[in-house]
């Protein structure tokens, strides 16, 4: 299978043969289906990287997340765009496409060895996840080795406590203190939501980077039939 094609936007694309410009330098790493990107995804990368101090954020869209419980997804190229134009214009964002160009399910734990060649031991990478992603930790593939790779940064999610110190060092031993709870406000929304509001005709302005919007509306996205 040959690479997707990328379509062009502002935003700067990281690619696996890329080779590495960051060492040394500090990278988040946020992953997830972006179906769409909202301003929740936005904020929790701006608060992961505010509290802990990083040079940028990836936006890593899955091709294939394996969990999804089966849910159809938006195809590739209108994901890689809508997450293109969601971080227009912030130069700490940047888009990794390392999973579209991978084939099969997108596992975080093979994404991270992706990274880590391509950026180099010197790269400090730090996995940043909602407190709802991190409940789930357990499904995802070899968590534990995961948390030996990289740090994880774990923000807030409405209705979701954050757990305690003693519950992360009762699951993860001493690598507990590799994980970073973010402190701050969360925000109530989701792209299930929103993709419910779009096929019930109701608006998702502010929800929603305005670029995001425009797309939804142009080519007809989540309505229904």
């Amino acid at each position: 299978m040959g690479r997707r094609v990328i379509p062009e936007a502002d935003a700067r694309v990281v690619r696996a043969a890329e080779p590495a410009d960051a060492l040394g330098r500090q990278l988040g790493v946020l992953g997830g289906t972006f179906d769409p990107p909202h301003v929740g995804h936005l904020w929790l990368a701006t608060l992961a990287a505010d509290a802990l101090g990083l040079d940028r954020v990836l936006f890593m869209p899955a091709a294939q997340p394996p969990h999804k419980g089966g849910r159809l997804v938006s195809r590739a190229t209108e994901r890689l765009l809508m997450t293109r134009l969601a971080i227009a214009g912030d130069p700490t964002f940047e888009l990794c496409a390392i999973e579209m160009e991978r084939d099969g399910p997108s596992y975080t734990i093979d994404s991270v060895a992706e990274l880590e060649r391509m950026y180099g031991p010197e790269t400090r990478l730090v996995l940043i996840m909602a407190a709802d992603s991190l409940e789930q930790i357990d499904t995802w593939r070899e968590p534990d080795r995961l948390l030996e790779r990289v740090e994880w940064a774990v923000g807030p999610r409405p209705g979701i406590e954050l757990p305690d110190r003693a519950a992360l060092e009762a699951r993860f031993g001493p690598g507990a203190s590799r994980i970073h709870l973010l402190a701050g406000p969360s925000l109530d929304v989701s792209s299930s939501e929103i993709r419910r509001r779009v096929a019930a005709g109701l608006a998702i302005r502010y929800l929603v980077p305005r670029g995001v919007e425009e797309l939804i509306v142009d080519r007809g996205l989540y309505r229904r039939g």
